[in-house]
């Protein structure tokens, strides 16, 4: 083979030789840039870029990897904001709610009533066998319609602590004698009591505060065997009003 023959052959075999190992080298930045978005590992990307043999490749690893994770913060910023916006909603919806029923309370729950015994006539009132409810028909006032004169009982409509307080009155008589006690549901709260004397008239009264809640039935009760005495007068009262809720 001619001198400049070999020549020309050997720059061309270098020629190939370096085109060769740069195809090489795409070939590897092309596998370790696939590994980068298969997301693997911090062992497994230190493994590519030795492979590789290129800080462009661990640039580019560490580049996929910001970039999903700020892909990742990026989907929970969206889905706080969404509850933030949820909760903000729900609150003022509730806020709403509260200014309706605040006009519709008049900024709180407002309850008290009083009431006398007779509306109209006069004499005794018992006695009865059993224990009796007496039945407070003259109602000077009843603000949330909580008292009931037909049946001489107040029912809370709200949960809170009430003031009540009663009076009795007892016209001379022959036995038997007055007895009446405040009651809560079933359970005796206090009482007057007066017994028939050389005196004509006698009266007492009794309050209490106590705690109610919704459904609550307050009540004075007269007991078997006793009387009481009204008139026009007005003797014989029944009173409560709501202090606070609860």
């Amino acid at each position: 083979m001619q001198p400049a023959a070999i020549k020309g052959w050997r720059q061309l075999k270098r020629g190939a030789d370096s085109k060769a190992t740069n195809m090489k080298k795409i070939v590897i930045l092309i596998i370790a840039f696939g590994f980068c978005l298969s997301d693997p590992g911090p062992d497994e990307n230190d493994r590519v870029c030795q492979v590789a043999g290129s800080a462009s490749c661990c640039n580019i690893c560490s580049l996929t990897s910001v970039t999903q994770k700020v892909g990742e913060l990026g989907e929970k910023v969206v889905n706080m904001a969404e509850k933030i916006t949820f909760l903000e909603t729900r609150l003022q919806n509730t806020e709403k709610e509260v200014l309706e029923l605040r006009s519709l309370t008049g900024g709180s729950p407002q309850v008290a009533f009083s009431a006398a015994l007779r509306d109209s006539g006069s004499g005794d009132i018992g006695p009865f066998t059993t224990a009796t409810p007496l039945q407070y028909k003259k109602v000077f006032s009843n603000t949330g319609n909580s008292y009931n004169p037909s049946t001489g009982v107040f029912t809370a409509m709200v949960s809170g602590m009430y003031f009540f307080r009663f009076s009795m009155f007892n016209n001379l008589a022959s036995t038997p004698n007055s007895l009446v006690s405040l009651t809560k549901n079933s359970e005796w709260l206090t009482s007057v009591w007066d017994t028939n004397g050389s005196d004509s008239n006698d009266m007492g009264s009794n309050a209490v505060v106590i705690p109610l809640k919704v459904g609550d039935n307050v009540f004075v009760q007269l007991h078997p065997n006793r009387l009481v005495y009204d008139d026009t007068m007005n003797y014989n009262t029944f009173s409560g009003f709501l202090l606070f809720t609860m």
